[in-house]
């Protein structure tokens, strides 16, 4: 099977939850990178999760970043599952 790759973006212009990534059927999903960047010159925090049906787990909860600052969010590459679905706040 051959590799796909993706480059998913969001702009969060609410604090309604978003999703960032949905992983399809039958595929396993290798997040390499989450960059966040805080673009409106006011200190922020961002709520990053990963759900699996009912189940929510947070990878980030309430992750502060400073005013026009950038950050990366991973250390290590994320696995995702089948189905699972990476949502921002």
């Amino acid at each position: 099977m051959a590799n796909t790759y993706v480059n998913a973006k969001v702009d969060l212009t609410t604090t309604n939850v978003t999703t960032l990534y949905t992983c399809a059927a039958s595929t396993t999903a290798i997040v390499k990178s989450i960059i966040v960047s805080e673009d409106s010159g006011n200190a922020d925090t961002i709520t990053l999760t990963i759900t699996n049906g009912s189940d929510v787990f947070s990878l980030f909860k309430t992750k502060a970043v400073s005013a026009n600052n950038t950050l990366e969010l991973l250390s290590a590459p994320l696995v995702v599952q089948a189905e699972e679905i990476l949502k921002v706040t």
